[in-house]
């Protein structure tokens, strides 16, 4: 019944593989449990008492809240998975819920942290500065996820109309604007990898052999970079996308407009960084008012 919930999820649902495997890990992992409890259980004679037991006991060996909801999400998907193509004849994880989490606030670079690495600090000019310039500008301007901007393929960018063809999550696409400054850069970026960089691949952001870009290397060139100018403890490609939302809602975007630049599905999703940036009014507060 896994499998078939697993190619189900792979091929009819078009799931990305980070989701599948990590709901594949968690049917596994409940599997081993209820059966060493109960050689006679089943997926079928499971009860809602069993899921809870569960998840108490991967919350007793450390499990944060997150990890505990997906395992529940896996769980829930799957019955209702079986359930319609008559594999059980019950749901019993849709009884269950999930443990409550506290949602961090995202964490940002300031306005003027980026302004000092990208107007201040010294870059070289070979191929991998232009190209690590390039990516931070690039994730600062457009809001990208990483796995976007590394699927960026020379098609999808349009210097004329200063615009780029992005294939988000569930292969979604979406038109995402930017500005002359982030055209002249890539302008400059296209100028040398095509200078110093052997072409056989028809990706955007390519290595020095010309393949396309690992997501490691963008991981790593960010978190080196971005160590430059600030403390956080994450220093991601995910920080700037944070830092696109909110840099535009503190400078009066509309929250409909920054939820369809980031490529969210719900409104709820973007509303995080309001959050955010009244938080960062506080901080302002506080430290400018004389009685703050």
């Amino acid at each position: 019944m896994v499998d078939k919930f697993i190619n189900y999820l792979r091929y009819e649902r078009n799931r990305s593989e980070l989701t599948v495997t990590r709901y594949e890990l968690s049917l596994r992992e409940f599997q081993q449990y209820f059966e060493a409890k109960d050689d006679g259980l089943t997926w079928d004679t499971v009860d809602a008492d069993i899921i809870r037991e569960w998840m108490e006991a991967t919350m007793d060996k450390g499990q944060k809240a997150t990890t505990v909801n997906t395992n529940l999400a896996a769980l829930r998907t799957f019955y209702r998975f079986a359930l319609a193509r008559n594999l059980v004849n019950r749901d019993p994880a849709h009884q269950v819920l999930g443990p409550k989490k506290q949602k961090p606030l995202p964490q940002f670079l300031r306005e003027n942290e980026m302004n000092e690495l990208l107007d201040k600090m010294e870059w070289g000019e070979g191929y991998k500065d232009v190209r690590a310039r390039t990516i931070i500008l690039l994730f600062y301007e457009t809001g990208l996820r990483r796995a976007e901007l590394r699927t960026l393929d020379n098609v999808d960018v349009d210097l004329k109309a200063c615009q780029l063809k992005v294939t988000g999550k569930r292969n979604k696409q979406r038109i995402v604007p930017f500005g002359e400054e982030m055209a002249a850069a890539l302008r400059h970026y296209v100028e040398v990898r095509d200078r110093e960089v052997p072409r056989c691949s028809e990706a955007f952001f390519v290595n020095e052999k010309g393949e396309r870009i690992s997501d490691g290397v963008i991981y790593n060139e960010v978190k080196k970079h971005l160590s430059r100018v600030s403390s956080l403890k994450k220093r991601s490609p995910h920080v700037l996308r944070h830092t696109f939302a909110t840099a535009m809602l503190n400078h009066d975007a509309g929250l409909e407009s920054v939820r369809k630049l980031l490529g969210h599905e719900s409104l709820e999703t973007t509303e995080i960084y309001t959050h955010t940036t009244f938080d960062q009014l506080k901080r302002v507060y506080k430290e400018a008012h004389p009685r703050g």
